[in-house]
């Protein structure tokens, strides 16, 4: 390439040396020649002007009006020869401007000749209209000076002068014309013929001192000539004796025929400079073209020598480097991502085996092939290095959750002990909000266990009602008393996926509740729908934009691969892993209330349909069923349990504080227990269970006072009652009220269905 550029540029200079000589003949035939044939016709239209300016009664208007048509013809050849297309692509843009200022000057000779016929101007004035013309062409005649080629171009400047002279000369014919048809001088005019003459004579003698020695010859043998001479004391003459206002002191016979064939021979001797000219830069670039040829040719000859020796010689190199290319892409396209992947499932990876070297050989490229064995080797290495760090991140989280969630788990059992055996309502109270933290607690410990890649281990074998399954996500979430459930159906969620269901909906009901204002409620409704049960949990807070939106759905239906340095978005991962255990859909949506709803879809497989109306031993609910001493009984799996569900006992709350399990608040559709918690407070520690109370989801019924102590129960009936009403908060009674009417209700719609059966059987 460097060959070839220097070659072209090469090959450019000598064609454009060439090429400009070439461009003379253009520019002589397309403007000097019609432009001096034109300037002929100027200045001979201006001499007549002047005489007419002069002594219109002299002059005879049909001479001027036949010059003028010879003018407009010569104008008419100029044009089209000037605007031809080898001119245009010969010229500069310098000259381009030349030339269409002469095209301009030659537009405004119109306005100039009018004002001739119409005698507005004086003598000087009307040769001041041509003068301006003619200059015009002379500075269009310096731009085709400008040539490569040093002594062309000085040669044509000289010639150039000369013509100046000659129209110095022209302009002298003019000015004492006009005098001498007038018969006297104008203000001015002595004082321009003098100028003139002085031009004129510096012109002529500079020009022909610069002239080569074959042309020089012709212009001294013109200077010396008779007419020459004759013309030189006329005008010495004149710059002597003339005056303003006085009559010259020649006469207009006298005059004319000298400056006439002065006029001739100048333009003669003009013509053969520049034809001489034309000739010599002909010659020049003829032999610079033949020196382009050669050297263009010979120059090509060693570039593409230079080629060919460069593809055979680089072959080896070319096909080096296109192996080690090869063996890069494959190594960052398919071998480096497979090792990565097969680290990713727990495989055992040999870094020599993955990262075989690759032989390119001892010189510079097998230098740089054995670096890149070395590079490939590492990168194996160090991501062997970071996945078996990465596992052993993994399973340090989930020995200690492992070992948090059994610490926790004894802990709840401990609670439940002591719960049993305490009476103080004050001290259960603390002993209940200490139960609802280590609950959440469990939940934080199986969060690290879900990070970790492994299973809770919480499990159920039968299946449990929906409504419960609600229920025991919200004992696990912190400020449980804003959540609002509405009815969920006779609907039962499978075993297996209770604990993690749960789990799923604790999470996405706790980012619901923190991220909206505490004033506002969050409701968690569900019901069936085509492809399985749909459950919603709507908040009323700020909500989130729509990017946010997307970019969160995506991150749940896709979760990427666990980075420990991100902890904003653990909530969300958790739900993911979750939901793509079971095969749940989880999607975020805009709330009409301006917050956030999250719709939990879940398969068919997962759903039981009716799943409230099958007995106990059926759907083996246990998240809330009565045992001995009327305690709550919670199913929750502990650590390494197997498929059947393990007994936690729960002690019923005998505080406004809530159990882990199950909210104080009473629940809309519930089945209309009285109490704290809608749960039955049960018998004594020793009393049996009573066969009929429990409600249809397995739910025991209260028996108001059953689990107190004597002393407690007789205290209020001594008291009337009156201490215990008046302790009770607002709160409380709304929650009595509430629980007693839903239980009217329930009975009577139960009794209205008995009295229909007795009718059928009648």
């Amino acid at each position: 390439m460097s060959l070839t550029a220097l070659w072209a540029f090469a090959a450019w200079v000598t064609v454009r040396d060439g090429v400009n000589l070439l461009w003379v003949a253009v520019y002589n035939n397309g403007l000097v020649k019609p432009g001096e044939t034109l300037l002929l016709e100027l200045q001979q239209e201006r001499r007549l002007s002047a005489v007419h300016v002069g002594n219109p009664s002299l002059a005879d208007r049909q001479t001027l009006a036949v010059q003028r048509a010879h003018t407009n013809a010569a104008v008419a050849e100029f044009r089209a020869l000037a605007s031809a297309g080898d001119v245009k692509f010969a010229s500069s843009e310098a000259l381009d401007k030349r030339i269409a200022e002469v095209f301009r000057q030659l537009d405004d000779l119109g306005s100039g000749r009018k004002a001739i016929d119409e005698g507005r101007v004086d003598a000087l004035q009307a040769i001041g209209v041509y003068t301006e013309v003619i200059d015009s062409f002379y500075r269009m005649y310096d731009s085709l000076a400008v040539l490569d080629d040093e002594q062309i171009a000085k040669d044509t400047r000289t010639i150039t002068k000369l013509n100046r002279a000659r129209e110095f000369l022209s302009q002298e014919d003019a000015v004492l014309s006009g005098a001498l048809a007038a018969g006297r001088f104008g203000g001015g005019q002595p004082r321009q013929f003098v100028q003139l003459v002085g031009l004129q004579r510096f012109y002529t003698m500079d020009g022909t001192a610069e002239l080569p020695r074959a042309d020089m010859q012709t212009h001294e043998d013109l200077a010396k000539s008779a007419n020459s001479v004759r013309l030189r004391q006329m005008e010495d003459l004149v710059m002597q004796t003339g005056r303003a206002q006085g009559a010259p002191p020649v006469t207009y016979e006298q005059w004319t025929p000298v400056v006439k064939a002065a006029l001739d021979a100048r333009i003669a001797a003009v013509h053969k400079a520049g034809d001489a000219l034309v000739d010599r830069a002909t010659s020049v670039s003829v032999a610079v073209v033949a020196r382009l040829l050669l050297a263009g040719v010979l120059g090509l000859v060693a570039v593409i020598a230079s080629i060919i020796l460069s593809v055979t010689t680089a072959r080896a190199l070319v096909r080096q480097l296109e192996k080690l290319r090869e063996a890069a892409l494959e190594l960052a396209n398919e071998r480096l991502p497979g090792v990565v992947a097969r680290l990713a499932q727990g495989e055992k990876v040999d870094v020599k085996a993955e990262a075989p070297p690759l032989d390119f050989g001892p010189d510079v490229i097998g230098q740089v092939g054995a670096a890149f064995n070395t590079v490939q080797e590492t990168a194996i290495r160090t991501a062997v290095e970071e996945a078996q760090l990465r596992q052993s991140i993994r399973d340090i989280l989930l020995s200690l959750a492992r070992r948090t969630q059994s610490l926790v788990h004894r802990q709840l059992t401990l609670l439940d002990v002591m719960e049993r055996r305490e009476s103080d309502p004050a001290e259960l109270k603390d002993l209940f909000r200490i139960d609802h933290l280590a609950t959440r607690m469990r939940r934080n410990a199986e969060n690290l266990i879900v990070l970790a890649g492994a299973s809770p281990a919480r499990a159920w074998r039968r299946s449990v009602p929906m409504v419960d399954v609600v229920r025991g996500a919200l004992a696990e979430v912190e400020d449980y008393t804003r959540v609002t459930v509405i009815p969920m159906g006779q609907t039962a969620l499978n075993g297996r996926a209770v604990g993690d269901v749960i789990h799923l909906l604790a999470e996405l009901i706790e980012n619901a509740v923190s991220f909206s204002p505490p004033y506002t409620t969050v409701q968690v409704g569900g019901q069936t729908v085509a492809s399985g049960y749909a459950i919603e949990i709507e908040d009323r807070g700020l909500g989130m934009s729509a990017e946010d939106l997307e970019a969160t759905n995506q991150r749940i239906a896709d979760p990427p691969e666990f980075n420990l340095s991100s902890t904003a978005r653990l909530g969300l991962y958790v739900v993911s892993r979750l939901a793509e255990r079971h095969g749940i859909k989880v999607s975020l949506k805009a709330s009409p209330y301006g917050g956030t709803t999250a719709v939990v879809l879940l398969p068919r497989d997962l759903v039981i349909e009716g799943g409230e109306d099958l007995p106990e031993e059926e759907t083996g609910s246990g998240l809330a069923r009565r045992s001995r001493g009327g305690r709550r009984i919670a199913l929750v799996g502990a650590p390494g349990a197997g498929p059947e569900p393990v007994q936690e006992v729960v002690p019923v709350p005998r505080a406004p504080e809530p159990p882990r399990l199950v909210p104080s608040a009473p629940l809309p559709g519930g089945d209309g227990v009285s109490g704290d918690d809608g749960l039955s407070g049960g018998n004594g520690p020793d009393e049996p269970v009573p066969t009929a109370g429990f409600t249809p989801s397995g739910l025991p019924f209260r028996v108001p006072q059953a689990n107190l102590a004597p002393a407690l129960a007789e205290e209020p009936r001594r008291r009337g009652g009156t201490e215990d009403e008046e302790d009770r908060s607002p709160e409380d009674i709304r929650k009595i009220m509430g629980s007693f009417q839903s239980g009217t209700r329930r009975g009577r719609s139960e009794a209205a269905k008995l009295l229909a059966d007795e009718e059928d059987n009648l």
